[in-house]
């Protein structure tokens, strides 16, 4: 199977994991004008477990260390694909929350409070799991990253007021969300190989690891989804013939933003080998400012909103540092 060879290459390839985990849920923006997020979400999905599978047949089964993926799932024992199933389950309920936030509060507002609850809290529960890095470095950037979230909830505040609504449930929604989004990746990394060239005997090398977390997602939405579609968050409920009415544009819509998704999630996992996983974990949920980015710039969420300039150009220079920072702790 192929494995980062480098500190440097782990970096970038944590930074590409920034930018696909901050940038899928654009395709829920697009689809969401004549899609249900309920129903975008199935193809989302199924978006995620096909990459896993393409990434399992092809770097997962090429090159000369480690375990090729057929292989790997053969010889796996049940509790280590357990430990990687759950943290699908965990990841799944997680983001059914965030994705039902951004439909009711928007890009910039749910992604920087939930996923950012998801960095701070997930950082400090694989660094005590795996410490591997500078701890001064690494809690510094947090530290700034939450300050950063911070402002932006305050910058969120002067939006709704100004526009007379506040939508309290996709707050809450991000909260909760990003709470269990902290969880997800430590049962994903308990389940896997501590040396990946010369994988233990039981245990999932990267890419089965994904794939199985990425099957965790698949079995759990036939319960999760099949509930939030008959008791939805907001609006009437939706039905499977309405997911099977749609037009071959929304599908695939839906299946892009889970591959987007899940190329983050693969780089992240493979890049933990030589960054550890806080510091991988931390940089690819520095999403939260590739979304605000989004948010702010391409959705113009907060276009006509008076005196958030100064927060918002803070927030993003706070960011800037603080994931620097994370950057500069595993050197």
């Amino acid at each position: 199977m192929y494995i980062v060879s480098s500190y440097f290459l782990a970096v970038i390839l944590c930074v590409i994991t920034m930018l696909c985990w901050g940038s899928w849920a654009n395709t829920q923006k697009l689809a969401q004008k004549s899609w249900r997020f309920e129903l975008f979400y199935w193809d989302y999905v199924i978006g995620i477990l096909l990459m896993s599978l393409l990434f399992s047949f092809t770097l997962g089964s090429t090159g000369e260390f480690g375990r090729g993926f057929i292989k790997d799932i053969q010889q796996a024992e049940m509790s280590n694909i357990g430990s990687a199933l759950l943290g699908g389950i965990i990841f799944n309920a997680a983001n059914i929350l965030v994705v039902a936030a951004i439909s009711i509060a928007g890009m910039s507002v749910a992604f920087p409070v939930g996923i950012g609850i998801a960095l701070v809290l997930g950082v400090v529960v694989n660094y005590i799991a795996s410490p591997q890095g500078n701890a001064a470095w690494l809690f510094t950037g947090v530290a700034l990253i939450t300050v950063a979230i911070v402002i932006d909830a305050l910058a969120y505040g002067k939006k709704t007021s100004q526009a007379h609504k506040v939508p309290t449930k996709g707050i809450v929604l991000s909260v909760v969300g990003g709470v269990l989004m902290a969880l997800f990746y430590r049962f994903v990394a308990n389940s896997m190989v501590h040396s990946f060239e010369q994988p233990e005997a039981g245990m999932l090398t990267p890419y089965t690891a994904v794939f199985v977390f990425s099957a965790g997602i698949l079995l759990s939405n036939i319960l999760f989804n099949t509930i939030l579609m008959k008791k939805p968050f907001e609006g009437a409920p939706v039905t499977y013939t309405q997911y099977f009415a749609g037009n071959l544009k929304e599908h695939l819509t839906g299946i892009l933003g889970g591959a987007i998704w899940c190329v983050g999630m693969t780089f992240s996992i493979i890049a933990a080998g030589k960054a550890g996983f806080a510091i991988s974990y931390g940089l690819g949920q520095g999403a939260t400012l590739v979304a605000a980015l989004w948010g702010v710039f391409i959705w113009k969420e907060f276009k006509g909103v008076k005196g958030t300039m100064g927060q918002l150009t803070t927030m993003f220079l706070l960011f800037f540092i603080g994931i620097g920072m994370l950057i500069y702790a595993g050197m």
